[in-house]
């Protein structure tokens, strides 16, 4: 999310909500303008690892680039993660695994209402 401060903040506060929730989390500065992919936050409890791709919205949808998803999976699958994509709409936060994505022509699609969209407890079950 390199140079969004809305991003940068979404990010943060989200590495802080893993903290508290018995999961180490970083915050991979400059994700998105590396030369090679890597998420915007890394997290592990110790017997799961999370790859996250994050993203903050007003709107009720939020887009994600097929190249954007497929680089979380190739890294995801690299590093022996689970690939998840973490939507804040507003002050709402939601999670989604890729195959839970809406698929159109040009993008991979989040809704905040969609009955598969997870809550941060979610990321704990197995």
């Amino acid at each position: 999310m390199g140079g969004n401060p809305k991003g940068s903040a979404a990010e943060r506060e989200l590495v802080s909500m893993l903290w508290g929730s018995s999961f180490a989390a970083i915050r991979a500065a400059g994700s998105g303008v590396q030369r090679f992919y890597s998420p915007d936050v890394l997290a592990s409890n110790g017997s799961k690892v999370l790859a996250i791709e994050c993203k903050s919205t007003k709107s009720k949808h939020q887009y994600f680039e097929p190249q954007q998803v497929d680089e979380l999976k190739k890294f995801a699958d690299i590093f022996k993660a689970e690939p998840w994509l973490a939507v804040k709409f507003s002050s709402d936060w939601k999670f989604f695994k890729i195959d839970d994505l809406e698929k159109t022509d040009k993008a991979h699609v989040a809704t905040k209402d969609s009955a598969r969209a997870k809550m941060l407890f979610d990321l704990f079950k197995s």
